[in-house]
């Protein structure tokens, strides 16, 4: 107990009746009923009703307050009658009578409602986040992210791990996204980069001998924003661990997140173990390494039917001929779906870029099975029989079909495929549906350059014999790196680190990279892999996403405390903003204009 309340304004119940108390909140909503004056007050721990009675010589003062008006009363509590009972608040049961009360922070006019989750504009909620941070479900978004954090680092101690802090200031990556830079007052000319991932430092943090790393870690980069991703700064649970396989950093995020996800959702789990679907095998389904195991619908490789002589759809007959491929998605059951249906998903791919999709539905008519639709004339029987067969397909199914480069084909279709599900109501939202996305390729070809490159992360280990690699077919390796993917969210990507530094060398050749190139931009990893490295692994998924999940958002400013706008700006601190002459003086810096 102090001045300001004997009891919070989520705690009080029937067996506080006709106690004395002291609460002090915020004035959340008024209801003036003539001679009674009702006043939700509400802080963090909940709303308490309280209720003033106009012959109470404080009545028209409190009557006049506006709402978010930070006030201290002293009442009385007293039960309500059954028909008055509020079974939606925790205080429900009661109110308190108010006896006196005072003002202890005045407020402006509100620039948005808090009492209510109507949506505004985001820069109206951004400028004024501290006021949308009020709002309930809002409110509750942050302090479950803080329970989830809070959860996370109990159970990874309950396994053996250790918390370490990276550093912050450290020095520029070569590879990822770009970097914020920070100058250094000391060292003139120089700059210090926020860090994109402590990845270097928990790999360091294994070779000096510790086991089992993690951290919460702050991350930055100066990406654009996505609904998915904040602009500039985020966090993940950086994990590493020493002498592991892949399957070891499987279970332990497994563990968690079994753990995690039941404990913080209603949602069931799909699956108690989290299937691995190898990466190949997730664009030829999906069309993406980011698939959502919950959206039925499978794409399909049809490209041998265009060699046929009875299918006369010339204009993919042309394509197939010039090396394009073709490839469809199967809905079941559809024949009874309107033309309209058909029409919204062709010309929605349309805007989407592509060319359309080509459709029409296998229906039986005098016992031959034929298309029908717009382009269903051009397939003979034989031919509908055989696409049947490859998709896995029935009568009453419809098919989408696309025509082109492999990517673009998949790019679309992967789209198309959540698109469609949606139509449709395929997709159970009632569910988590996590998976592996596993065997990486090591490299690819550079669509600009026409060179191989690395596809996903240079420092990962090489699947295979390591004593007997056959470097000379780079596009066939594979590496020990893995995506965790839930829902069609990408929650992380990690890997079993590359350990040896000949291996190192060899590897990044094959993409371009001399030994003094590797030994210039990796110089601290290099050198500390020289002095006995154990084999080490992990990952770092994204605490935003997991919460972003967990809350059931869209959009991950909803669970970020203060987060940035599209612009990379804080609208509330107005950040970023200019700096003094002498400040860069200081820093020895000078900022040019453009023209």
């Amino acid at each position: 107990m102090n001045k300001f309340r004997t009891h919070n304004c989520g705690e009080l119940t029937k067996k506080f009746t006709k106690k004395d108390v002291i609460l002090s909140g915020w004035i959340n909503k008024k209801r003036d009923h003539g001679n009674l004056l009702f006043v939700d007050l509400r802080d963090h721990y909940g709303i308490t009703q309280c209720v003033i009675d106009k012959e109470n010589k404080f009545f028209k003062e409190l009557e006049k307050l506006q709402l978010e008006t930070v006030i201290k009363i002293n009442g009385k509590v007293i039960e309500r009658t059954k028909e008055t009972i509020n079974k939606d608040l925790l205080t429900g049961e009661i109110e308190v009578n108010i006896e006196k009360f005072e003002i202890i922070g005045k407020t402006k006019e509100l620039p948005l409602p808090v009492f209510s989750d109507q949506e505004y504009s985001e820069e109206i909620r951004l400028k004024n986040r501290f006021l949308d941070l009020r709002r309930k479900k809002i409110h509750n978004n942050i302090i479950l992210r803080s329970k989830v954090i809070s959860f996370i680092r109990k159970e990874m101690e309950k396994m053996d791990f250790l918390e370490f802090q990276t550093p912050i200031l450290t020095s520029s990556s070569p590879e990822g996204a770009r970097d914020f830079l920070v100058p250094s007052r000391l060292n003139p000319g120089k700059f210090y980069a926020l860090p994109q991932a402590p990845q270097q430092f928990k790999q360091l943090i294994m070779i000096s001998g510790f086991d089992k790393y993690f951290q919460i870690a702050p991350c930055f980069r100066d990406e654009d924003a996505r609904a998915d991703r904040s602009p500039g700064e985020f966090y993940q649970l950086d994990i590493e661990m020493s002498f592991v396989e892949q399957e070891d950093v499987f279970s332990v995020i497994e563990n968690l997140f079994l753990k995690l996800f039941k404990k913080f959702s209603d949602k069931r789990l799909a699956s108690e173990k989290f299937p691995r679907i190898r990466y190949s095998e997730a664009i030829e389904k999906y069309g993406t390494d980011k698939p959502d195991l919950r959206n039925p619908l499978i794409i399909s490789n049809i490209t041998e039917i265009f060699s046929r002589e009875d299918v006369k759809f010339d204009i993919f007959k042309r394509e197939v001929s010039k090396g394009k491929v073709v490839k469809a998605i199967i809905t079941k059951n559809t024949k009874d779906k309107p033309r309209s249906f058909f029409d919204n998903i062709d010309n929605w791919a349309k805007k989407e870029g592509s060319g359309g999709l080509a459709y029409f539905t296998f229906i039986e008519e005098n016992n031959k099975i034929v298309g029908k639709g717009p382009v269903g004339k051009f397939f003979s029987t034989e031919a509908c029989e055989k696409i049947l067969k490859l998709t896995n397909s029935k009568i009453g199914d419809s098919i989408f079909m696309s025509c082109g480069q492999k990517k673009d084909v998949e790019k679309i279709l992967s789209l198309a495929r959540n698109k469609i599900a949606e139509d449709l109501s395929l997709i159970a939202n009632d569910i988590f549906s996590f998976c592996w996305i596993i065997d990486y390729p090591m490299y690819e070809i550079d669509e600009k350059t026409k060179k191989i490159k690395f596809s996903h992360n240079p420092f990962s280990m090489p699947q295979g014999d390591i004593k007997n690699i056959d470097f000379s077919k780079p596009l066939e390796m594979k590496a020990y790196q893995y995506d965790i993917v839930c829902n069609g969210i990408e929650l992380s990507s990690g890997a079993i680190r590359n350990h040896i530094p000949e291996l190192m060398y060899k590897l990044f050749e094959i993409a371009g990279y001399k030994k003094k190139d590797v030994d210039s931009k990796f110089s601290g990893m290099i050198n500390a892999l020289s002095y006995g490295a154990p084999p080490h692994g992990g990952i770092a998924p994204g605490i935003d996403r997991i919460v972003m999940l967990l809350a059931n958002e869209v959009n991950i400013r909803e669970v970020t405390m203060f987060p940035m706008n599209q612009n990379a700006q804080d609208l509330m601190m107005m950040a970023p903003s200019e700096v003094s002459t002498e400040q860069l003086k200081e820093l020895q810096l000078s900022i040019t204009k453009k023209k």
